[in-house]
């Protein structure tokens, strides 16, 4: 766990933190689940929408939630909660992604490209569990349900593919509607 002891030692750091890009974003981390606590980080994957990140479990986890396919989180949020960049992937999302995934940013219905691959932001909430404050402690879980924290979605935000294609760490993230 990075060696951050509240709430509000979260706040004051992320104050000082500068923001990530409201468009021209980029990918920063890729991470495969292939099964419960596994994460493989990938320099490039392909993704489908039929099945979201290739080889990922998430068809087992949610059936066919189409609106929880891909998770995408906050490369600086990451950075903040983890420290270093080998423990990005604990968090449990598949993208970690340089860009602002706000509210107000990315509204639900948001049309995003990365890379080769189109995606549409979630109308459903992604918030923090048990495991993620196991792995990052209660403030962190707690840091990022709060009102802010909600709105800026600070434990991250769900999307699913419209387009199929290829995205590789470094690629761009473009807003399109």
């Amino acid at each position: 766990m990075a060696s951050i002891a509240t709430v509000e030692d979260l706040e004051a750091r992320w104050a000082q933190t500068d923001r990530s890009p409201q468009d021209n974003g980029s990918v920063e981390l890729i991470v495969r689940r292939p099964a419960p606590d596994q994460r493989e980080p990938l320099e490039r994957a392909t993704f489908t929408a039929e099945v979201g990140l290739l080889g990922d479990d998430w068809l087992r986890r949610h059936g066919d939630d189409i609106e929880a396919q891909i998770t995408l989180m906050n490369s600086r949020v990451s950075q903040l909660l983890a420290g270093d960049k080998s423990r990005w992937a604990e968090a449990g999302d598949q993208l970690f992604v340089d860009l602002d995934i706000s509210q107000d940013n990315l509204p639900p219905g948001t049309r995003i490209q990365l890379g080769g691959v189109i995606m549409e932001i979630s109308r459903k909430p992604h918030t923090g569990c048990t495991k993620f404050a196991r792995r990052f402690g209660g403030p962190a879980r707690k840091w990022t349900a709060t009102e802010t924290g909600e709105r800026e979605r600070r434990r991250g935000v769900y999307a699913f593919v419209i387009q199929d294609g290829e995205i590789k760490v470094g690629d761009r993230i473009r807003k399109l509607a």
